[in-house]
């Protein structure tokens, strides 16, 4: 079998799916090959345990550095689902957006409030489901949507929640490196990252703790983390985690150019295809996402037909072990059959205008065989 390296150089690949997972960091990278330099258990008080101490000391910084927060509220977890469990175990009576990701919304009894068209959440509906809910009810609405890149209004969701009397959970894994955090956080009891979403490595992630909410750790059995998170800390992705935050904050000033390949793309797009629907292009949108269904092209097909022209994007989610089904987010916004034509293309810094290109030409091709197909 083919290392992953290898196998997505086989050919020159487009790489045009980092809201999945992006691309190792060359920072981590390095900082997680020093960790690797000796046992490292930050519990023991010998001189390796105590360099290990150091490093996820230092890395704990780095995220809360990105986060706005001061570190002692930095929780390390294996990652945003385990981060977003821990909230969801603690506070169990809940409101959540329609549009969130599955590891908050699978299970859940309550209807989900809908989101507009426009793919940001109703905040009308939002504040009628807590009139009817309880004092303490959580309240999950993600920053940014991770299929349309939407911008949740997350200070209007914030005043509503705690008028209400209400917590407020925000899965912030979409928004690191992309927008501000520390607005977020600001006004969020609760706030899950990811690594591997910002060039850190996969399996570590991070639960941002208000000052003032209330805790209870998931797992337990030993006094890691504050005795807030139980099992000995993965130091390796941790100072890997901390070297992808540094980064991330030192290039967030320049995200915002991803947006011009992104909006010049959709208008080629639209110039091809004057149906072509462009979900949450009404909406404010962090600048490397955009998610598009070309008409009565199943999401399945043009994932397979862009993957054999040398071009990675994905259909929803990365979370299905896969499959590509229809869209919860998508269903939120009222989509009709054309949820099940969309596919996500996300950008990351390194994305190059060629690769962008080369999608386009992909989408064109494939939309005017469709089109030759329905005129014979």
């Amino acid at each position: 079998m083919q290392p992953l390296a290898q196998a997505a150089t086989a050919q020159a690949v487009a790489y045009l799916d980092y809201n999945a997972t992006a691309p190792l960091a060359p920072s981590a990278r390095a900082a997680m090959l020093s960790a690797l330099d000796g046992p490292a258990n930050p519990s023991s008080v010998h001189r390796y345990g105590r360099a290990a101490w150091r490093l996820v000391d230092r890395a704990r910084r780095q995220v809360a550095d990105l986060a706005g927060v001061p570190a002692a509220q930095v929780i390390f977890t294996s990652g945003a689902t385990e981060a977003n469990a821990t909230v969801c175990r603690i506070l169990p009576d809940a409101v959540i957006s329609g549009i969130e990701h599955d590891s908050v919304g699978t299970g859940h009894d309550t209807p989900a409030v809908p989101a507009t068209e426009t793919g940001m959440i109703d905040l009308a509906a939002l504040d009628a489901a807590l009139v009817r809910a309880t004092r303490g009810t959580r309240v999950s609405v993600m920053a940014v949507n991770n299929e349309t890149g939407v911008i949740q209004p997350i200070a209007a969701v914030a005043a509503i929640v705690h008028r209400h009397g209400g917590l407020l959970h925000c899965d912030a894994v979409q928004a690191a490196g992309r927008i501000p955090l520390a607005p977020i956080a600001a006004v969020a009891d609760y706030m899950t990252l990811s690594a591997h979403k910002i060039g850190g490595p996969q399996g570590v992630g991070a639960l941002i703790l208000g000052a003032d909410a209330p805790f209870a750790p998931l797992l337990r059995g030993g006094g890691q983390e504050q005795r807030r998170r139980a099992g000995t800390e993965n130091v390796p992705g941790i100072a890997g985690f901390g070297a992808a935050c540094a980064s991330a904050g030192a290039g967030l000033a320049d995200y915002g150019r991803l947006a011009h390949l992104r909006d010049g793309m959709e208008s080629r797009l639209l110039r091809a295809c004057p149906d072509l629907m462009v979900f949450g292009g009404r909406a404010p949108r962090v600048a490397n996402t955009s998610c598009l269904a070309m008409p009565d092209v199943p999401s399945e097909t043009q994932v397979m037909a862009f993957d054999l022209a040398g071009v990675a994007v994905s259909a929803g989610a990365a979370c299905s072990s896969g499959k590509v089904t229809r869209s919860h987010v998508l269903d939120a916004m009222g989509a009709g059959p054309e949820a099940e034509w969309a596919v996500r293309v996300s950008l990351g810094p390194d994305s190059r205008a060629d690769e962008v290109d080369r999608f386009a030409t992909a989408w064109e091709g494939l939309y005017d065989r469709k089109r030759s197909r329905v005129a014979a």
